[in-house]
């Protein structure tokens, strides 16, 4: 058993990866990746901007493109890729649903994410729209549209998942929007149930942001501060009090027994940002049951080697309360809401910039457009 099967068999975490390439479709490496424990996959336009630039595996593909518009282009490649991801995943899908079958497991696994343009973070119905058209084409049922936490991007989470449709809720980077985002979860699973969808299907997560809350409050604490480094995984041990808190509440409770799946936490961005860290900071110290950690390549090796998932955070109440605590010391030195809120503005520009890179380089090896 590798040890990223010892942390879903044993720990209840599902180790996805964050990165997805062509090659990788094609000589194995996703397939070996799965055979080591690898649960799902998530992307965005960051990783699609650097894969489709670097590698010539997209170039024949483009070259043959009848359409004249660079992002239509780009969509092509990437449902494709992930149609091939969903398909090489199907299997550990299909087994997740024997478990949630028996209520050995509440939550379905084996999924691949696709986000939604960037361009709409703040435009609700174009999100909608964008989430059922590409959920369409990728055609699997175990792929996840990823659309981000902003106040706009909430009710359109609501109304993608009351259609029906699989949704990777991504870029948030405090504990009040994450209760925004559990609200609009309940509410959209109860609309499907009420639409008369096959509700049990419907499985979403919650996409915490981890390392980049350290890089923005250590950058506001004095050199040698015995608070720096903390703050992240301190969010993310309240957050995952707020969801245990929350899914005892009537209403999610009585979904739960009509047959819904827990939309659970998913930790993100858990690469070690400063070398003087533990390089497995925001991976062993965040092992808990019903969530997610979707790893890079570096973190994910690092992972199989020489993950220590005994040491975490969050598998008592006792240390999950102490941890979450250590947000009250933060005060006055540091305004958590305000780096959430400048953190939510970069994510959100950083992966439009990533996109219109991506655009740019896409248009750069069409033959028409040259």
């Amino acid at each position: 058993m590798t040890k990223l099967n010892d942390l879903y068999a044993n720990y209840g975490q599902s180790p996805w990866i964050d990165n997805l390439r062509r090659d990788w479709l094609q000589d194995g490496t996703l397939k070996k990746y799965i055979a080591d424990g690898v649960r799902g996959l998530t992307s965005n336009p960051s990783i699609f901007a650097k894969t489709i630039g670097e590698s010539s595996a997209y170039d024949s593909d483009i070259a043959a493109s009848t359409e004249a518009d660079p992002e239509k282009v780009f969509e092509k490649l990437a449902v494709a890729d992930v149609r091939g991801a969903c398909d090489l995943l199907a299997q550990v899908h299909d087994s997740s649903k024997e478990e949630f079958a028996s209520g050995s497991r509440r939550y379905l696994d084996g999924f691949v994410s696709l986000e939604v343009s960037p361009r709409l973070a703040h435009d609700t119905e174009g999100t909608i729209s964008a989430a059922k058209r590409l959920f369409g084409e990728v055609d699997r049922r175990n792929v996840m549209i990823k659309i981000p936490a902003t106040k706009e991007g909430l009710p359109a989470i609501r109304a993608v998942l009351g259609a029906g449709i699989n949704v990777n809720v991504t870029l948030i980077f405090s504990v009040e929007r994450y209760n925004d985002v559990i609200t609009a979860w309940r509410d959209g699973i109860s609309d499907a149930y009420d639409a008369g969808h096959d509700f049990g299907g419907i499985a979403s997560v919650a996409s915490f942001f981890v390392s980049r809350v350290d890089v923005a409050v250590d950058a506001l604490l004095p050199e040698g501060d015995l608070r720096r480094g903390t703050t992240a995984n301190a969010q993310a041990a309240a957050a995952y009090e707020l969801y245990r808190g929350r899914v005892q509440e009537e209403k999610i409770k009585e979904l739960l027994l009509e047959g819904s799946q827990v939309q659970r936490p998913l930790w993100a961005s858990t690469s070690t940002k400063n070398p003087s860290y533990d390089d497995l900071l925001y991976v062993d110290r965040l092992v808990a049951d019903e969530t997610v950690n979707t790893m890079p390549d570096k973190t994910l090796a690092d992972a199989l080697d020489h993950g220590n998932f005994s040491t975490s955070y969050l598998l008592n109440d006792e240390t999950c309360d102490a941890t979450a605590a250590l947000l009250e010391k933060l005060s006055p030195d540091v305004d958590l809401a305000k780096v959430s809120k400048q953190l939510e503005l970069e994510g959100v520009a950083s992966f439009a910039k990533a996109y219109d890179e991506l655009l740019a380089t896409v248009s750069s090896k069409m033959p028409a457009l040259n």
